[in-house]
């Protein structure tokens, strides 16, 4: 018998939590922050408060009410109502890749609970936390900084100061990784840069190991699939009862075969959980990659000036779009010193060199982190200023977004073209952003691509220059019929009730914290 709790992400887009429970053992699927419900309470300026662990989540029902959290993280206050909370089974949580939604409140749990996942997610969620300097707690995977409770109050937690390394979870991974791959997992890149290495904080050696050569309970198989994202992958559980999860998946990005070999596997499965993100819309018609490359290409070739190229972070994918772009027209692409540090990263996975042939930003700052440091000392001809773009304008493609925009104050471009290339505003707070951006764009006065903003000031997106790192809803209809379980599950949804009218009987919708037996 084979107990299935959805604990988050049932009727929301992001915030994934499921839990399998057998015998015993027990699995979350993600464990992901849910930006929906968050938005109820807090916005760009106001967050959880670090200083008090898990308490301001917890009252305001962000995570699950469930014994199950790191213990350095509850405070004194709520440290009985955790104690008394209902306790799962958690001997590793299973990530499908590295998208906030899906990972986003894993540091919060148990320090004894493993994290499962690809290699190439693993590199990106540690190159993540070496570049996050904000002190959100969600960014704190695979490493943490464990905390104390304050000697002048015991309600405030604090760095433990006295400790002379950062804690690790310990690490599985569904495929092999380069010894290069595995010591960058337990190394942290100020460590060599330090003045004083006395003072440096080393991270504890963690176990880094195959999912496969540890028993959890449950066989569990990894399969790639295409995403949005380098490193996504789906599982499939096998307890009593063989469970096939989807993660965030597409049949319209250049490894739709990945997922295709998974959809075979899944076959064999007899519950389904799957994401439903597109299943809303009504016929959607999917933009692939390769469409978004030849669209952007014709723009950048009828440019004579400065080119900014606008999408999502950490979608590598578009990177490479966009570097070949550069290479076609004679130009060179200008990354963040963000991006080239993950770049640097996934070169740990496959061997090549991502940051060759492109330049690194460097801005106006008074003090460089040590992460952005170690990039320029390891590729010294990378480095390019503001001036140097300004005298060159048409020479170059700038990957910047939104939140990049002060630093064209720097640059000061004389007119040019911006590339949206990112998906569309879903909320009221994204809308603002948009009407902001138009501002900033306006102020440079760019050629708008990608977006526009109409009379009544509401934003309207151009076609061809996004692909959806989701499934389509027809696409999605098919491959259900396709692999034909006997259960189907609906996660990462706000449509379930789709779901309900087109496979009735076999549906199972499940409430937040409802668990369902089979």
């Amino acid at each position: 018998m084979m107990k299935i709790t959805v604990y988050d992400g049932a009727t929301t887009i992001g915030g994934s939590k499921i839990h399998l429970e057998e015998g015993g053992n027990g699995l979350f699927l993600d464990f992901g922050m849910n930006f929906a419900k968050y938005a109820r309470y807090y916005e760009e300026f106001i967050g959880e408060r670090p200083s008090r662990g898990i308490h301001d989540l917890w009252r305001l029902g962000l995570i699950p009410r469930l014994n199950v959290y790191r213990r350095d993280l509850i405070p004194a206050d709520i440290s009985s109502e955790v104690g008394q909370s209902p306790r799962v089974p958690v001997d590793a949580v299973l990530i499908s890749h590295a998208h906030l939604d899906h990972v986003g409140n894993i540091a919060l749990l148990d320090e004894n609970t493993p994290i499962v996942g690809s290699p190439t997610t693993m590199v990106i969620l540690k190159a993540l936390r070496d570049t996050s300097r904000g002190s959100h707690m969600g960014m704190e995977l695979p490493y943490y900084s464990p905390r104390k409770p304050s000697d002048l109050n015991p309600y405030v937690l604090e760095a433990n100061r006295k400790l002379k390394y950062y804690a690790s979870r310990g690490i599985l991974l569904t495929e092999k990784l380069s010894e290069e791959g595995t010591s960058f997992l337990t190394w942290r890149a100020n460590v060599e840069l330090a003045e004083n290495p006395n003072r440096v904080k080393y991270i504890e050696e963690g176990n880094v190991s195959l999912v496969e050569e540890q028993t959890l309970g449950f066989e569990i198989r990894a399969y790639p699939v295409d995403h949005s994202i380098f490193g996504a992958v789906a599982y499939i559980v096998e307890g009593d009862v063989s469970v096939a999860y989807t993660g965030d998946f597409r049949l319209h990005g250049k490894n739709a075969d990945k997922t295709k070999d998974f959809i075979r596997a899944a076959k064999s499965a007899q519950v389904l959980i799957t994401e439903g993100t597109r299943a809303k819309r009504g016929h959607d018609v999917n933009v692939s990659e390769e469409e978004v490359y030849k669209n952007a290409k014709a723009i950048v070739e009828e440019a004579s000036g400065f080119v900014v190229a606008d999408f999502s972070a950490r979608n590598f994918e578009r990177l490479e779009s966009f570097r070949k772009i550069a290479e076609e027209t004679g130009r060179q692409l200008v990354v963040t010193t963000k991006d080239a540090y993950f770049l640097h990263a996934l070169g740990l996975i496959d061997g090549q060199n991502h940051l060759s042939g492109l330049r690194v930003y460097r801005n106006s700052k008074a003090r460089m982190e040590k992460w952005e440091e170690w990039i320029f000392i390891n590729y010294p001809e990378s480095g390019i200023t503001p001036e140097e773009l300004h005298e060159e304008q048409e020479n170059y493609i700038l990957c910047f977004s939104f939140y990049d925009m002060p630093h064209l104050l720097d640059v000061m471009p004389e007119g040019g073209v911006y590339i949206y290339s990112s998906s569309e505003a879903f909320t009221e707070e994204q809308t603002f952003s948009f009407l902001r951006l138009w501002n900033w764009l306006r102020y440079f006065r760019f050629e708008v691509r990608g977006f526009s903003v109409d009379a009544d000031g509401k934003p309207v997106f151009e076609k061809g220059l996004h692909a959806s790192g989701h499934i389509s809803k027809e696409e999605l209809e098919k491959v259900i019929s396709d692999i034909d379980p006997d259960v189907l599950i609906p996660v990462h949804t706000e449509s379930p009730g789709w779901f309900k009218e087109k496979w009735d009987e076999k549906v199972v919708l499940l409430k937040e914290g409802e668990g369902w037996e089979v």
